[in-house]
């Protein structure tokens, strides 16, 4: 029997005493980036995945390639079912899995990847609450190399479900900043990781930014009563787009919404990538 996940978060606690059971699968999702703003580079973490170690069993899940769309105009655009499906299987990821994601950062690629298999209809999946960092922190066991994936028998084979309205576009911001269908627009982005100079932001923002949803001693998620607060601006809305400059932080935002019950969130995909694409239609007065 699979592991059983009652929430969207496991613990560092959880996984210890769960790992090498029938049919968990672990994924380190980590990304690795290089300058700020529009010069941001990413690049597959999976050299240090390898040589600085993982949590033991743990399989490497490549976000730059194998879990967005290749050649696509912008970086990490969501995959296609098909192009996810050939994915999870080539992790030995099975429908009746039980997936815990985690990264060696502040969990938004781990994030990222646990909102892409719910958009696909896949809900026994969840975030390592504080991620590689706590569980190196706490002093847990971590090994070194690469991990052979099990291959899956056909019969096993994984199939996605009908995608969800987990994500949103370019034309459903734009409709939330003229009011013709309202949302809320959170930035889950920090500046500092904008740059100091950027094109304007979408425009009815509400700042939630990733310094602020993470405990910062704990590299976790805050507890919900804070998260709440945190959240409080928002939180009546009926809908939510969260976004930030590629998609990923976005989703760390999404991952505390969802844990504090809010059922209308949608992640911008390719958030201010897409937006500062071209300059956005004038409001009409």
């Amino acid at each position: 029997m699979p592991p059983v996940l009652t929430s969207p978060l496991v613990s560092t606690q959880w996984l210890a005493d769960h790992l090498g059971a029938d049919e968990l699968v672990v994924l380190d999702a980590s990304v690795h980036t290089a300058g700020v703003g529009q010069t941001m580079t990413w690049s597959s973490a999976q050299d240090s995945y390898e040589q600085r170690g993982h949590v033991p069993g743990a399989r490497y899940a490549d976000l730059v390639t194998d879990f967005s769309t290749p050649d696509a105009d912008l970086p990490f655009t969501r995959p296609s079912a098909e192009h996810f499906e050939r994915a999870a299987r080539a992790l030995g990821i099975t429908n009746t899995s039980t997936v815990v994601v985690y990264d060696d950062s502040v969990g938004e690629w781990s994030a990222r990847l646990w909102w892409i298999f719910r958009s696909f209809g896949f809900d026994d999946v969840a975030v390592l609450d504080g991620g590689f960092v706590k569980w190196r922190d706490e002093g847990r066991p971590v090994r070194i190399g690469s991990l052979k994936n099990r291959p899956v028998d056909a019969a096993e084979a994984f199939f996605a479900g009908e995608e969800r309205p987990l994500w949103a576009d370019r034309s459903r911001v734009e409709r939330a900043v003229d009011g013709s269908q309202p949302a809320a627009l959170v930035l889950a982005a920090d500046e500092t990781v904008l740059g100091t100079e950027h094109p304007p932001l979408v425009p009815g923002t509400t700042p939630i930014t990733l310094g602020r949803v993470i405990d910062q001693d704990s590299n976790a998620l805050r507890r919900r009563a804070a998260l709440a607060d945190v959240f409080a601006p928002v939180l009546a809305a009926d809908e939510i787009v969260t976004y930030c400059g590629v998609g990923s932080a976005a989703c760390v935002d999404a991952l505390a919404l969802t844990v504090l019950g809010h059922d209308h969130v949608q992640v911008y995909d390719g958030s201010l990538a897409d937006w500062w694409r071209r300059e956005p239609e004038p409001i009409a007065s």
